[in-house]
């Protein structure tokens, strides 16, 4: 591995003093009132695109825990990109990981904050276009088409419905269904053990399956006394989808 070049070093020098400016000593030559300047444009920076992220994350922390949960992401986290939009899934990941947090906050934190970020990775996410597909097919006898940038979620708090008016006491198991509709917005849907079991189905990469097979073999895993009466909800939950616009159409 080649040696650092000495601008390399002054880089490596000015951002450990920029992460914490009263333990480690600014480079030399460097005047007191200039890395004062940049410590408080790069951390208000890297905080504007945490508060675009997490608003109900930060309304519930209050000002003093946020600032103080920013303050030592900014100081200890080591981030492994350098395009701004993954800096949320980076503080995401910390905030799961870390061995110890400066705030305390409740359980069910940490799956909000996961719920916020979905939004922004599902907004993002690329993909391949998605195969020729019916926009008004038969989604039971043919194999449907879903949206391509989708994420199938399940959490154990019910994270859709938190925020200042709404606290949970305890876990409620919730599953959420997250796309990118034809009009390049994100949606949520929120779904039950069953239809999220659907999605998976379709959603398998090697799943070739039409909407009959796949309420078929739901059916079976769950040894359904009545697989007609489970089919008959799967149709309207495969229209609801499309209607939605997670399922785009059926397959060509």
């Amino acid at each position: 591995m080649n040696a650092r070049l000495p601008f390399q070093d002054f880089q490596f020098a000015l951002a450990r003093h920029l992460r914490h400016p009263h333990r480690v000593p600014r480079p030399v030559g460097v005047p007191a009132r200039r890395t004062d300047i940049y410590h408080g444009l790069v951390r208000n920076n890297l905080e504007g695109f945490l508060l675009a992220c997490f608003p109900i994350t930060h309304a519930l922390l209050g000002v003093r825990r946020w600032q103080r949960l920013v303050d030592v992401f900014f100081r200890e986290a080591g981030c492994h990109t350098p395009y701004f939009r993954e800096i949320p899934r980076e503080f995401l990941h910390w905030l799961l990981e870390a061995p110890s947090l400066p705030v305390t906050f409740p359980d069910w934190l940490p799956e909000l904050a996961h719920y916020e970020w979905v939004e922004l990775a599902v907004d993002v996410m690329e993909t391949s276009p998605p195969p020729e597909y019916n926009p008004t097919g038969n989604l039971l006898n043919e194999q449907p088409v879903l949206a391509a940038a989708a994420m199938n979620l399940a959490y154990v708090w019910p994270v859709h419905r938190i925020g200042l008016e709404w606290r949970p006491r305890k876990p409620s198991a919730t599953h959420l269904l997250v796309f990118r509709d034809a009009h390049e917005a994100v949606q949520f849907i929120a779904l039950n053990p069953v239809s999220a079991r659907l999605v998976v189905l379709l959603q398998a990469a090697e799943s070739q399956l039409s909407g009959r097979d796949a309420c078929l073999q739901i059916a079976h895993e769950l040894q359904h006394p009545e697989p007609e009466l489970l089919l008959m909800h799967g149709v309207h939950l495969l229209n609801q989808l499309r209607t939605a616009g997670a399922i785009l159409g059926s397959r060509k």
